[in-house]
């Protein structure tokens, strides 16, 4: 059996032999079949996150993809019971024309709903709703050393908490019951304007965030000087009026991956300097289909191949109110000065909603995330924002990391022994792996 399975940001390159799984009941004997075998394993989603997180320390996973059904519906009240292996997209394909969306969402919607339970997903309404486990009402787990469990915040609520953001490693999840919010229809209206630095930025935010239901911003990452921080802010909130209509716009699809990254220095400036340039200066009104708003990326397929055979990291970090505007400017500075960075950079504000999970990761401040190609030179530029991070009081997120160092995972993630302490002994990553050890 050849492995096939890569993270999302194909780095690092640790492919993955699938072992599929179709039936829920077939879960219990394939985790123990797997497990005796190769020793450890870790569930595998749909391969949307970034790092390392999603890759067995014995490159042996369990493909939960194909456990992608609907249990249970009740439209009255807006709650669904879905397998693990449903992505977002399919969840949303079904619920949206029966007026109802996820309640908070990931700027993919190819997540599959385990995956979003694991990592504690967070968007762009986290100021308003919380994360992803904030509306997990309740979940199946299979585990290889006990009976399977249900779990909700008031049956086995330390198992409960220890799931949601913890990364795969207390079990398979069996199914998931979900809160879903009531729309009126699939349409979103905005309010956009640029804004000509990070001052800029925390101004707006703070005028209008409470007002909207979604925040959220896009920066020019190479912009310096007086205009380090430069970028295009949106809010937006589900419309009054329209139609409940699913998307049906044909995406885009990168066919192949080119040799070198189409991302540096010079194709990034002149992008960033078209994209700023082309909205508008005062808070504009516009309407939007949910999967332009939510889901920009989305609508390029395979958009990973972009960077090349050699892959991306994504950086992302949150850093604490007190000291959120300092520190990312210093963060920006550094990265502008490196020439190196992404065309979507993503900033917005995390509000003071606490997750149910250990390990989640927003925090009451503003979060950074951002792609950068791999390359040689991206260690010395990490380890310069890590000690940003660290001294600022911030963290970074599991599931975009791949080089987190062991010491500041401990540190910025007290609960993590808790979460050693019920861990399945037959599921490992090589994240767990590397900032455990």
């Amino acid at each position: 059996m050849k492995p096939s399975l890569l993270s999302w940001g194909r780095y690092p390159y640790n492919p993955q032999h699938s072992h599929a799984c179709y039936w829920r009941d077939e879960l219990p004997p394939l985790l123990g079949s797997v497990s005796s075998k190769y020793e450890t394993t870790l569930p595998y989603g749909n391969g949307r996150s970034y790092g390392d997180s999603c890759l067995a320390a014995s490159d042996h996973v369990i493909n939960m993809r194909s456990i992608d059904r609907f249990i249970h519906v009740d439209w009255v009240r807006g709650i669904v019971i879905v397998e693990a292996g449903i992505t977002l997209s399919e969840v949303l394909a079904t619920a949206i024309p029966n007026g109802w969306f996820l309640s908070v969402t990931p700027g993919t919607q190819f997540a599959t709903v385990g995956g979003a339970i694991a990592n504690d997903v967070h968007g762009k309404n986290h100021h308003s709703k919380g994360t992803f486990g904030n509306h997990l009402l309740s979940f199946g787990l299979e585990r290889s050393n006990e009976e399977f469990l249900t779990c909700s915040p008031n049956i086995n609520p330390e198992m409960y908490a220890a799931t949601i953001g913890g990364l795969g490693l207390t079990g398979l999840i069996h199914f998931a019951e979900i809160q879903l919010i009531p729309i009126n229809t699939s349409h979103i209206d905005t309010h956009v304007v640029r804004f000509g630095n990070l001052t800029e930025f925390f101004a707006l935010s703070s005028e209008l965030d409470h007002q909207h239901e979604y925040s959220v911003a896009w920066i020019d990452c190479l912009a310096s000087g007086s205009q380090v921080g430069r970028g295009v802010y949106i809010v937006g909130d589900h419309a009054r009026y329209g139609e409940l209509v699913l998307n049906d716009n044909a995406p885009l699809s990168i066919p192949f991956t080119p040799p070198l990254s189409l991302i540096n220095n010079y194709s990034l400036r002149i992008l960033n300097e078209l994209y700023w340039r082309a909205h508008p200066t005062k808070l504009k009104q516009q309407r939007s289909g949910y999967e332009s708003f939510f889901y920009p990326l989305d609508r390029i397929l395979n958009w990973n191949r972009v960077y090349g055979p050699r892959g991306f990291q994504q950086y992302q970090c949150v850093i604490p109110d007190a000291s959120a505007e300092m520190a990312m400017k210093e963060l920006l500075k550094a990265i502008a000065k490196s020439g190196q960075g992404s065309f979507l950079a993503v900033l917005k504000r995390c509000g003071d909603i606490k997750s149910p999970g250990l390990l989640s990761f927003p925090l009451s401040g503003t979060s950074l995330a951002l792609d950068f190609p791999q390359r040689s030179n991206l260690k010395e530029l990490f380890s310069h924002l890590d000690q940003i991070v660290r001294q600022s009081g911030g963290r970074l997120y599991p599931a975009k990391d791949a080089h987190m160092s062991g010491k500041d995972f401990r540190q910025a993630y007290p609960e993590w022994e808790r979460l050693e302490s019920m861990r399945d002994p037959s599921l490992i990553s090589r994240f767990w792996q590397r900032v455990t050890e």
